[in-house]
C-alpha cells in the first residue's frame, strides 16, 4: 500500500496545465489545410519510454472522430510485467476532469438555472453560514470556473488518510484552516475551487455529480469506458497501466488506487484516449455550449494572453494548448486542433519521484511534435 504522505502527494499534485502543444496552420484556419500527416505513433510511444522511469506510455490520434494512429510501449506492470498495455485502455485524466465539471455548470448556466456572477454565499448558503470559504459573499461562480477565488487547496493533516470517505464539507473545513494564496481575480490552480462546483451541480440537478457527468456528457458523447470513481481507495476498472510513486523512504509503491473521494470533479475521472478524444472533440466544435461560454474553457487562462507565435509545425492543423493531468505516477494529456477535428491523446505511467514527474510533459510535447511535424 503507498503511504498516506504519498497518497495525499498524489491529490496534492493533480494539476491542470496548459502545454506548449501548439503546431500552428495559418491564422484563423478552421480546417486542415490538404491531408493530415501524421507520423508514427508507435515510435513516438517507444520514445517516451526511453525519456527515463516511464514504465508504460499509450497514445492515440483521431481526426473527425476516427482512429488514424495508435501506439503502446512499455508494460502494465513495473519490471517489464503484465504484458503490453492496449492503446485503447482506461487510464485516470487527473485534472482534465476540471474541464468537464465546468462544461456541466456551464450548460447550467446556460440553461438559466445559474449565473456566473452569482454568488458563492447565494448558490451554497451554508459554505458562508459555517464558515466554510472566507469571503464567500464575493466570489462567483466565473471565480470558481476560472480557478481565481483565491480559496486555498484543501490539502493537508486533515485530509491524509487513503481510506477514509471525506465529504466535501470535510474538504472545506480542511481549506479553511490553510492561508489564502491570492487575492480574489488573480489565478491560482484549486482544486477546491471544483469540489466547490461539484457540490453546485449536485444541489442544482438533485443527482450526483458521476450521474450527472454521464447524463450530460458521458452518454452523449458516446464516452462508454468513461466513469467517475466515488470510493476511497479505488483502482481502474479493466485492464490499464499501473504507476509507482516513491514514498519518503525512497521505496517504490504501486500508486494505482487512490482516495477517489478526494478527486471527484477536480481531478477524479477515469476514461480512454478514444472517450477524452470525443468530449475535446465536442466541446471545440460547439456541441456542448455555445461560443460565448466555451470560451471560459478553451481560452487562455485569466491574465494570459492567447498564443501568437504560429507554433513549429506552419502548415499543420493549429493545436490549441493542451490539457495536463498529473499525480505521483502518471500524467495525462490531451491535445486538440483548434477546429476540434485533430486530437492526440497520450497516457503515461511512471515510476520516479515528483521532479522526475514533472519532466514528463515536454517529452510528451516532444511525442506530438514528431508524430504531426517530424521535420521539426
Amino acid at each position: 500500500m503507498l503511504s498516506r504522505r504519498a497518497a495525499v502527494a498524489g491529490i496534492a499534485s493533480v494539476a491542470c496545465v496548459a502545454l506548449a502543444l501548439s503546431v500552428a496552420a495559418p491564422a484563423n484556419a478552421s480546417a486542415p489545410a490538404g491531408p493530415v500527416k501524421v507520423g508514427n505513433v508507435q515510435k513516438a510511444m517507444e520514445d517516451l519510454l526511453k525519456s527515463g522511469h516511464v514504465v508504460g506510455a499509450i497514445g492515440e490520434v483521431y481526426l473527425d472522430g476516427k482512429l488514424i494512429g495508435k501506439g503502446s510501449a512499455g508494460s502494465r506492470l513495473l519490471d517489464g510485467k503484465g504484458g503490453a498495455i492496449p492503446s485503447n485502455a482506461r487510464y485516470r485524466i487527473g485534472s482534465q476532469t476540471k474541464k468537464m465539471t465546468a462544461a456541466v455548470v456551464l450548460q447550467l448556466v446556460n440553461e438559466g438555472k445559474l449565473s456566473l456572477d452569482d454568488k458563492l454565499s447565494a448558490v451554497l448558503p451554508e459554505v458562508a453560514e459555517k464558515d466554510l470559504v472566507e469571503r464567500a459573499d464575493e466570489i462567483t461562480v466565473r471565480n470558481l470556473i476560472q480557478m481565481t477565488s483565491g480559496i486555498p487547496e484543501f490539502l493537508g493533516p486533515d485530509t491524509m488518510d487513503p481510506t477514509r470517505n471525506y465529504s466535501p464539507t470535510d474538504l472545506l473545513a480542511a481549506s479553511r484552516k490553510n492561508p489564502r494564496p491570492v487575492e480574489i481575480g488573480t489565478f491560482s490552480h484549486s482544486n477546491t475551487d471544483y469540489i466547490l462546483l461539484g457540490v453546485i451541480i449536485e444541489k442544482l440537478s438533485g443527482r450526483s455529480l458521476a450521474a450527472e457527468l454521464n447524463r450530460r456528457l458521458f452518454a452523449p458523447l458516446g464516452m462508454r469506458d468513461t466513469y467517475l470513481p466515488t470510493k476511497p481507495w479505488e483502482g481502474i476498472k479493466g485492464p490499464h497501466g499501473h504507476g509507482y510513486a516513491m514514498d519518503e523512504t525512497g521505496t517504490l509503491h504501486d500508486a494505482d488506487k487512490i482516495n477517489a473521494t478526494i478527486m471527484l470533479g477536480a481531478g477524479g475521472v477515469v476514461s480512454t484516449a478514444r472517450d477524452v478524444s470525443a468530449f475535446n472533440r465536442a466541446l471545440r466544435q460547439g456541441r456542448l455550449l455555445p461560443e460565448s461560454l466555451s470560451d471560459l474553457l478553451t481560452g487562455p487562462p485569466p491574465g494570459m494572453p492567447p498564443r501568437t507565435d504560429g507554433g513549429p509545425c506552419a502548415g499543420n492543423p493549429e493545436f490549441a494548448p493542451g490539457s495536463l493531468g498529473t499525480a505521483p505516477g502518471f500524467v495525462a494529456s490531451t491535445a486538440s486542433s483548434s477546429d476540434g477535428r485533430l486530437q492526440f491523446a497520450v497516457s503515461v505511467t511512471l515510476s520516479g519521484d515528483d521532479a522526475e514527474r514533472m519532466n514528463t510533459p515536454p517529452h510528451i510535447t516532444d511525442a506530438l511534435k514528431s508524430v504531426f511535424c517530424p521535420s521539426a
